[in-house]
């Protein structure tokens, strides 16, 4: 399955100014938008009596109604309360969070959710399920054509919904193996740059993740092709998602994904241990 991508994983470059509804399969937003507005209208509520009932302001109100922002679960869940719809808002919860990510991830996306197991090869930039907002942030800005402010604003919120995995449980299996370049990019300046470091530490700490370094000086690494990840689906089928100059490929044949899990465990063996590995990042915390 080849699919499109702008680097890490999720977002795909939108114009400036486009809105959800603009890419095929988000009609959900548009449709929840026109719904709950319609609720709050027989419920005899303005925008911004409805506002401070749900704890948004009656332009973010007017944004989710609109389709132009892509209303986050807890909205829902009070929306269908303050509206007393009966769970004809949280019905279509599921539908709206699958539309914060662009049509192609949308899959990738669920994997990733219900992964047993995630193992991550990053040679770009710092994996998103590790980023912070700020770092986040900083990518999207840098991005060519530009993105506008909403747009911007909504990806950090999805890439961090993502981090989610993170404290569910039973928890996945996680590894990531970073190329060191990528712990000394300075996006967003050395502030961003320290606390995204930080927040690897922490990640680290956790007992089901390993977090490896690979170093500058190796004379091998196995991961000249580029970066890639393997997930293990409930029942033990391993898929593998790689991505390159704007395109993404999603692997399924037994085959071909044993030969990148094969490649992720000559990459492990050639990287810092987790030990080491965390040690390299205190050490580079100390330097900045």
């Amino acid at each position: 399955m080849v699919t499109r991508d702008e680097g890490e994983w999720a977002e795909a470059e939108a114009g400036p100014g486009q809105r959800p509804e603009d890419e095929p399969g988000q009609g959900v937003v548009t449709a929840f938008g026109l719904q709950m507005k319609l609720l709050r209208v027989r419920a005899g509520l303005d925008r911004t009596a409805f506002g401070k009932r749900v704890g948004y302001a009656a332009q973010s109100i007017a944004s989710f109604e609109q389709g132009r922002r892509i209303p986050p679960p807890r909205l829902i869940d009070k929306a269908d309360e303050v509206l007393e719809a009966g769970g004809l808002l949280k019905a279509l919860k599921e539908e709206v969070a699958r539309a914060q990510y662009p049509a192609f991830f949308r899959d990738a996306a669920r994997l990733e959710a219900e992964a047993l197991e995630l193992f991550l090869y990053a040679v770009q930039a710092v994996p998103g399920l590790l980023q912070t907002e700020e770092y986040t942030r900083a990518l999207l800005a840098m991005r060519r054509p530009l993105l506008d402010e909403d747009t911007i604003e909504q990806r950090v919120s999805a890439r961090i919904a993502r981090q989610d995995i993170l404290n569910r449980w039973p928890a996945p299996l996680m590894s990531f193996v970073i190329e060191e370049a990528v712990l000394r990019r300075p996006f967003g300046g050395k502030a961003v740059l320290r606390g995204v470091l930080e927040q690897i530490l922490l990640v680290g700490q956790k007992r089901n993740v390993e977090i490896q370094v690979m170093p500058i000086d190796n004379q091998d690494n196995a991961g000249v092709d580029g970066p890639f990840t393997l997930i293990t689906r409930k029942g033990g089928d391993q898929v593998a998602y790689l991505e390159v100059q704007g395109r993404s490929i999603l692997l399924t044949a037994r085959d071909e994904v044993r030969s990148v899990a094969a490649r992720y465990g000559i990459i492990r063996s050639q990287a810092l241990t987790p030990r080491e590995s965390l040690g390299f990042i205190e050490k580079l915390l100390g330097e900045l």
